[in-house]
């Protein structure tokens, strides 16, 4: 098979068995797929979600408002396993009929109230408790410039770039090429924006970088697809400086920790109930204590 024998039939069929990596969480049609209720524990935000670059953005703006002293953001985190198709349960599908995660339920006032898309999530805290994100004028534009930047751009890095280079069960030039170089366009915009400012709406650091950061600073941290010589990362020498100033902030560093079932056993904490489970729920630490 090669890149021009292709040719679509006049009406397209879904084949499960195709799809790659990921094919048993791929389907055309929405809706749940079986019956399973929720967790729900005891703090006012019940998170589902799984550590991917999209569930980062949000652990990492809990831990944040948490280390910025705003207490009432106290959250559950539970785990989605989407490879087990979690996120297909009717429980899960009741907080996002779109079954992807992250989803937050706000359990803070008299009635929950359902978050769902990532961005959402992190305007919702954020304006809920007044931190990372302007009130007014220009400053709050800018931010949220950024943040649907990032909405718009990422599926060409992830669903783009990631499954044709990393994940694809064939590899093909064209589709590499094509989104490989979308992907280094769109570092190049980050690098030029980078170049004058702190953080990329400028010198405070908001829910635009806690987007963007997930994505595209772990990918040129080495984190994303084992694709940091391809695309030449070094090179983005502004990025990569904003990308090791956020990967130091220690609620950054919990952040990435929740929800993670993937790389070293004390970097994942597969879920997060308490700030004390960092130091004592760790999977290193609870295989050992077996």
């Amino acid at each position: 098979m090669s890149d021009s024998t292709y040719t679509p039939p006049k009406v397209w069929t879904w084949e499960q068995e195709s799809g790659g990596q990921f094919a048993s969480i791929n389907r055309p049609i929405a809706g749940a797929t079986h019956d399973k209720d929720l967790p729900v524990g005891a703090h006012p935000f019940q998170l589902y979600s799984l550590a991917t670059p999209n569930g980062v953005k949000v652990t990492v703006m809990l831990e944040e408002l948490l280390a910025a002293g705003v207490k009432e953001a106290e959250y559950d985190a539970w785990l989605i396993k989407i490879g087990d198709g979690d996120q297909f349960g009717s429980g899960f599908v009741e907080i996002n009929p779109n079954s992807k995660i992250p989803a937050l339920l706000d359990r803070s006032g008299a009635e929950p109230v359902r978050v769902f898309e990532s961005a959402s999530i992190l305007m919702h805290l954020a304006e809920k408790f007044g931190h990372f994100l302007p009130k007014e004028g220009s400053a709050r534009t800018e931010v949220l410039n950024w943040l649907f930047w990032q909405m718009g751009s990422a599926p060409y890095l992830g669903g783009g770039f990631g499954h044709f280079y990393a994940y694809a069960p064939e590899k093909f030039e064209y589709p590499i090429n094509r989104f490989t170089m979308e992907v280094k366009r769109q570092l190049d915009v980050l690098n030029r924006e980078l170049a004058t400012k702190t953080h990329i709406a400028g010198e405070d650091y908001t829910i635009a970088d806690m987007a963007i950061w997930p994505w595209y600073g772990q990918l040129v941290l080495g984190r994303q697809y084992n694709a940091a010589e391809f695309l030449d990362v070094e090179s983005y020498e502004h990025v990569m400086r904003w990308a090791k100033a956020i990967d130091a902030r220690p609620a950054v560093q919990r952040g990435r920790m929740v929800n993670r079932v993937f790389g070293e056993l004390s970097s994942q904490l597969h879920e997060r109930h308490a700030a004390e489970d960092f130091d004592t729920k760790t999977q290193d630490k609870l295989e050992a204590a077996e």
